[in-house]
């Protein structure tokens, strides 16, 4: 296994890490300003979508990129230290057009969406001139479990008749959010056979402006709105023309599964690129910050907590390129269990190492002084997001026990058993 970047990665990350440094990082004060007044910065981030596109560093993301489709087509190895320096600065991947949900809708639409549909809504999230969101969770069902959705499709002459309510919906409160993907049970009624419920459930397009569709409200993630939302949405009897459905009916969930292997690669190494800021930041306190008659950084528990943070970066980093290595050369099937397994550690390492950071900084970690709070807050919600802790673990199990009925008796040979003592 090589996970060395390619000539043409090395060049898009310096190219990518000078437009943060002379671009985004100088725009944090008015992004912040904005932000701070409940206004979404579409006039810090327009301007600096124009230059990135203008600079290559568009849609970086789409190993299946088109030569007729803007952008840079990097695989998901190239692109994973990419999406680390941008982690950085969370907002900034939709400066680059590579911000989530709408890079798994992308990819999609590039896999599934007919001609009609491309030229409606594909062509214009790839030119970023609008946005997008995904509507599976619901609020009365545990939706770790997909087959229990409740949100009804129903097939009405030429249209699709959409009744249900999602929530934690994120992207759907953006100012140029136009249409949500939504995904619902299209088959008949009554309780399906087990082996039925991952083939009854469909996914179609709802334009944010269909009637019916209400957006209730933005909800808070650990007492914080973000802009873009985490909304809760409700559909009644909204109409969508039978054309509007994606796919097939019935393929709602093989088509979501396309999407999980890169965007759990994407928000894995963005949560890398937070922690390298946060050890950076608590390296910097810890040097600068004194109490007890020393530096707070001369303590042995802070070194230790210091060390432990660079173990366990470098040791997730390791196992996200392994992912994205494998996602290149094998495909999303082959990479399943490792798209759980960084999904999962990352949003473990990142609480651990940002809450280490936050102990450096005593009372102002809790502030919004710093970066800390908010992005602690955002690795305790990927541990619910995209599934939680529990989900991924019990996946990575039975693979494991998978692999031990394939063995059979094969280590016996290891167990030692007691025998009496030979007698002459």
């Amino acid at each position: 296994m090589d996970f060395s970047p390619s000539p043409l990665s090395q060049a898009m990350q310096a190219r990518l890490q000078r437009f943060m440094d002379d671009l985004v990082l100088p725009s944090l004060a008015d992004w912040h300003r904005w932000a701070d007044a409940g206004c979404y910065p579409l006039d810090v981030l327009e301007p600096l979508k124009a230059q990135a596109r203008s600079l290559g560093l568009w849609n970086l993301f789409l190993p299946s990129l088109r030569a007729d489709q803007p952008g840079t087509r990097l695989d998901h190895l190239d692109y994973a230290p990419l999406a680390e320096v941008m982690g950085r600065v969370p907002w900034s991947a939709e400066a680059f057009n590579c911000s989530a949900p709408d890079s798994g809708n992308i990819e999609l639409l590039q896999l599934f969406a007919s001609p009609a549909q491309r030229e409606r809504w594909l062509d214009p999230l790839l030119r970023g001139e609008i946005r997008s969101c995904f509507a599976m969770s619901e609020p009365d069902v545990a939706s770790s479990d997909p087959t229990q959705l409740r949100t009804r499709i129903a097939r009405d002459g030429d249209h699709y008749v959409v009744n249900g309510r999602k929530w934690f919906i994120t992207g759907a409160a953006h100012p140029l959010c136009r249409v949500a993907l939504v995904i619902g049970c299209s088959g008949e009624g009554g309780a399906p056979a087990q082996e039925d419920q991952r083939h009854r459930h469909s996914i179609v397009f709802v334009p944010m402006d269909a009637p019916g569709l209400v957006v209730e409200r933005n909800i808070p993630m650990l007492d914080h709105h973000a802009l873009e939302g985490h909304c809760e949405l409700v559909l009644r009897d909204v109409r969508v023309p039978a054309d509007q459905l994606l796919g097939e009916e019935g393929a709602g969930f093989a088509m979501a599964q396309a999407r999980l292997g890169p965007g759990r690669v994407h928000h894995a190494m963005r949560s890398i690129g937070q922690c390298e800021l946060a050890l950076e930041l608590m390296c910097e306190r810890a040097l600068e910050r004194r109490a007890f008659g020393g530096r707070v950084g001369d303590f042995a528990n802070v070194q230790d907590w210091i060390a432990h943070s660079r173990l366990e970066i470098d040791q997730a980093r390791l196992l996200v390129l392994r992912a994205a290595w494998k996602l290149d050369r094998e495909g999303p099937a082959a990479a399943r269990i490792d798209a759980s397994a960084i999904k999962l550690v990352t949003a473990q390492m990142q609480t651990r190492v940002i809450d280490r950071a936050i102990q450096v900084f005593g009372a102002m970690g809790l502030s919004p002084d710093t970066p800390l709070a908010r992005m602690w807050g955002w690795g305790r919600a990927l541990r619910l997001l995209d599934g939680p802790d529990e989900v991924h673990l019990r996946g990575v199990a039975r693979h494991e026990l998978a692999r031990a009925r394939a063995r059979g008796a094969a280590n016996a040979l290891h167990l030692r058993r007691w025998l009496p003592p030979a007698t002459s």
